[in-house]
């Protein structure tokens, strides 16, 4: 070959672009750019989104990725975390001794080159340099106002999707945006504490033919009036997000008469009563998503407009309604046919015979979530199992009235179930976790935390009949060594385990994973007193992709083990750990992957 660029010299940039998009592992996709310099050159030319964090939104550095990355569409700057920039060796060549760079996504957190945060300058920047964007997402930058965000709107006319979290602009920024941004499709304004309804009322007002989706959220000067304004002006709206106490009958019936088109509705006003669920019924007939929260006010004639109106709703998520009962849950079931994933969390007046009437009506079931649900009993999972025949998903927590008959329900008749989490339900055991193992085949996502009555006959049925990927047992003190071998054994493909606070879980388990798990990444053996040094070590060894590993009160574990998965673990990324069992040489090898856990008195 002679060293002949043979791949650079045959290959036009539209394929090597093709390639590049291909890509399924960012981290392949990351060190492209380092290569050669025409990858440097072509990666910059197609990168379309940058993601920025915490001190990576300095004003300098956004003009300088404006001329790095023309051709970007999509930036995302969330000021509450740290993430790295796109590789570019002579941007970091040349700022070494200012930037402090580290791995992330798409683009980050550069330290500190003039200020640490956003203004109103860079947004002045990002406007200058990026007149092609479409999505731009500000989380909490604090140092946002609307004369940025004005000069930002005057600049970027094709803007589609705005999320300004947490940033305190006000009625002015807002007004701009509507007059200026045409084709704005989606905005996000929770917990903008500086707008009032003037703001909103003129973006309704400017971009009322466009704009499909809106939240608002812990803003205590937007009222009912702006609802009035959404509902008159945006008749295109398909999902709408609500959380204020601010918010009456009034603004959320404007909205359900005005906004047809609606599919997703996310409520959470304590001043919201039946007469605006019923107009959501009546009126909303496409609406798909429907989720509640909080709700003091409803009762079972709301649900009962729903279910007779909604024949299309799928989701339905309905956390601490109060006054809701086994007759509106009923309702929904009998009108509500296509429903696929339902969420009831508190909702304490609802019981089994509600549950029942799911499971007979919603035959297109695929999830199923019951957190806190105490009346609900066996009999409705029973019921779910024998009419829910697609069911993939369920999620129990803290059911105390659900035992092994209702999972054994649930697995002669859900066998297409792939993910069953449940957590402190004390009457299931042994038996319901067997039949899951016997029945289900294509689960391989299992967590049962805190269920103390499952051992490791369960384990060792799941592992002759399902081939798991994730696995938590966090707290099920029956289990021991027999029941994670049978795991490592039966379950090659496993990538996470959670076996913390097992106390009769040693060496033994560790050595069969180490040889029969290649593919694991995360472990959590934390409080586990009986693994040792020997059992980590051969755990180490096996498992070379190791990212992740969670070990603190082991007793058994010496700074050693610490020393020797940090440095035969190619692909660690975290380790925690107590402080006083890390050395003052592993510290300085490998302090960017530890985690301290400590208890100051």
């Amino acid at each position: 070959m002679g060293g002949h660029d043979y791949f650079n010299a045959t290959l036009p940039d539209e394929v090597v672009i093709e390639i590049f998009r291909r890509l399924d592992f960012k981290l392949k996709r990351e060190v492209c750019p380092l290569v050669c310099h025409r990858w440097l050159r072509v990666d910059r030319l197609t990168r379309s989104t940058l993601k920025l964090g915490a001190a990576g939104s300095s004003d300098l550095f956004l003009r300088t990725l404006a001329t790095r990355f023309p051709n970007a569409t999509n930036i995302h700057v969330d000021e509450r975390f740290a993430t790295s920039p796109p590789h570019d060796t002579q941007w970091e060549r040349r700022s070494r001794d200012n930037l402090k760079v580290s791995s992330g996504e798409s683009c980050g957190s550069v330290g500190n080159v003039d200020s640490p945060c956003l203004s109103d300058a860079g947004l002045a920047a990002i406007g200058e340099g990026f007149p092609r964007l479409e999505i731009l997402n500000l989380i909490w930058c604090s140092n946002v106002t609307s004369d940025g965000l004005a000069s930002l709107a005057h600049k970027c006319t094709s803007l589609k999707s705005l999320d300004l979290q947490g940033c305190y602009v006000g009625d002015q920024g807002l007004a701009a945006v509507g007059q200026c941004c045409k084709q704005l499709e989606d905005l996000n304004l929770r917990f903008c504490e500086g707008l009032t309804d003037t703001g909103l009322i003129e973006l309704a007002l400017g971009v009322g033919k466009s704009l499909k989706s809106l939240g608002v959220a812990a803003c205590a000067n937007i009222t009912d009036s702006s609802m009035e304004a959404v509902g008159s002006h945006c008749r295109s709206l398909e999902s709408l997000s609500l959380d204020s106490e601010f918010i009456h009958n009034q603004g959320v019936l404007a909205v359900a008469r005005g906004c047809p088109r609606l599919k997703v509705l996310k409520l959470q006003c304590i001043n919201v009563n039946d007469d605006a669920l019923k107009a959501v019924g009546g009126t909303c007939l496409s609406l798909m998503s429907l989720a509640l929260y909080s709700f003091q006010r409803f009762t079972d004639k709301g649900f009962i407009a729903i279910g007779k109106g909604s024949k299309n709703l799928k989701f339905l998520t309905l956390s601490d309604c109060y006054f809701l009962s086994d007759k509106g849950m009923e309702a929904i079931a009998t009108g509500c046919e296509e429903l696929t994933h339902l969420e009831i969390n508190g909702c304490h007046d609802i019981g089994t015979p509600g549950l029942q009437a799911v499971g007979q009506a919603c035959r297109h079931l695929t999830e199923l979530a019951l957190l806190y649900c105490q009346r609900i009993g066996d009999a409705g999972l029973l019921q779910i199992g024998h009419g829910c025949k697609y069911l993939q998903t369920l999620h129990l927590v803290d059911c105390s009235s659900i035992g092994d008959e209702g999972i054994c329900g649930i697995a002669r008749g859900c066998k297409n179930l792939k993910k069953l989490h449940i957590r402190r339900c004390y009457e299931i055991g042994n038996r319901g976790i067997i039949a899951v193992g016997k029945h289900c085949k294509l689960l391989t996502d299992l967590n049962i935390r805190f269920c103390d009555r499952v051992g490791d006959q369960a384990l060792i049925a799941i592992a002759e009949g399902c081939s798991l990927h994730y696995l938590n047992v966090s707290g099920c003190h029956k289990i021991g060594d027999a029941g994670v071998i049978a795991i490592a054994r039966g379950c090659p493909q496993l990538c996470y385990l959670d076996v913390s606070v097992l106390q009769n879980l040693g060496d033994m388990a560790m050595t069969e994973l180490g040889k029969h798990c290649p593919l694991l990444k995360e472990i959590v053996i934390s409080h586990c007193r009986q693994i040792t040094d020997v059992g980590l070590t051969h755990l180490i060894k096996g498992c070379t992709m190791l990212e992740s590993c969670h070990m603190v009160y082991c007793s058994g574990i010496t700074s050693a083990a610490v020393t020797t998965m940090v440095s035969s673990c190619p692909n660690i990324k975290k380790v925690l750990i107590e402080k006083w069992k890390v050395s003052q040489s592993t510290e300085r090898r490998a302090g960017s992957v530890i985690s301290y856990f400590s208890v100051d008195l």
